[in-house]
């Protein structure tokens, strides 16, 4: 009883956060700590996510399931969940992943958790040399702690520029077209700041793509269009899918698509 509102405040923390606690009861020591963490695992209270990180298990619990979000908020310092699991956590998935993808200055490696493969990708460089990896996020508050995420507005960005972290592009389309606005004007800013001609041009294609029902003004497309790559580029350059030209973002895009073949009655 004597840890329960840390634990309430707290459904996963790491040994830092325990140690800020305990300290601040008066007690402090490695073994102290140790001690702590042994005895509430053994009764059940708390699982080991990995080391240094740590679960909350509700009493009288005989099955619980782990936020995954939670977890992935945890993992470093500066973790934002991003990408598709950015858009599950919005509530504009098409599909729910087991792989849960999170964005971070030093992510970790690749570990699995009970149902859930946890995947960490650095900020683009173009945000860590400016200093603006907190441009496009927003802190929210799930099960009583604070967690990073990305705006809708810079997902559809970062979806687009890295579409192996999100699943298909008809994943990718649904996903994106089940949102009904976005701040156009910090759509654009960030995908200039990120500087890749190529995402600048994808950017584009999709609004263009979609002009009316997001209200796509000429000025967002023009100053992307600008921007686009001098020499034609694949819509996905890791596969390099055939498909036609869009000779005004130097795009090619696959039939499916530039004409959203899922969408057609068997």
């Amino acid at each position: 009883m004597r840890h329960d509102e840390f634990f309430r405040k707290h459904p996963v923390f790491t040994v830092e956060d325990l140690a800020k606690h305990l300290s601040s009861r008066g007690e402090v020591g490695a073994r102290t700590q140790e001690a702590l963490l042994a005895y509430y695992q053994r009764v059940g209270r708390l699982v080991r996510v990995r080391r240094g990180l740590y679960a909350v298990i509700p009493r009288k619990a005989d099955s619980y399931q782990v936020d995954p979000f939670l977890v992935a908020a945890k993992l470093t310092p500066d973790s934002v969940l991003s990408h598709h699991t950015a858009l599950e956590f919005h509530g504009k998935a098409y599909s729910v992943y087991s792989h849960i993808t999170y964005s971070a200055s030093r992510p970790l490696g690749l570990f699995t958790f009970r149902d859930h493969v946890f995947r960490g990708t650095r900020f683009p460089k173009a945000l860590l040399s400016a200093g603006k990896t907190d441009l496009g996020t927003v802190t929210s508050e799930r099960a009583g702690m604070q967690l990073r995420v990305t705006t809708l507005e810079r997902t559809l960005v970062d979806v687009l520029d890295r579409p192996d972290l999100s699943g298909s592009f008809e994943e990718i389309w649904r996903s994106l077209e089940s949102v009904e606005f976005f701040d156009l004007d910090r759509v654009v800013e960030y995908a200039l700041l990120l500087g890749n001609a190529t995402t600048i041009a994808k950017v584009g294609f999709f609004l263009e793509q979609h002009r009316g029902p997001l209200m796509v003004q000429p000025h967002h497309l023009k100053a992307l269009q600008d921007m686009r790559p001098r020499q034609p580029h694949y819509l996905d350059r890791a596969k390099r899918t055939s498909g036609r030209l869009i000779t005004k973002w130097n795009l090619v895009v696959p039939k499916e698509v530039q004409e959203r073949t899922w969408e057609e009655v068997p």
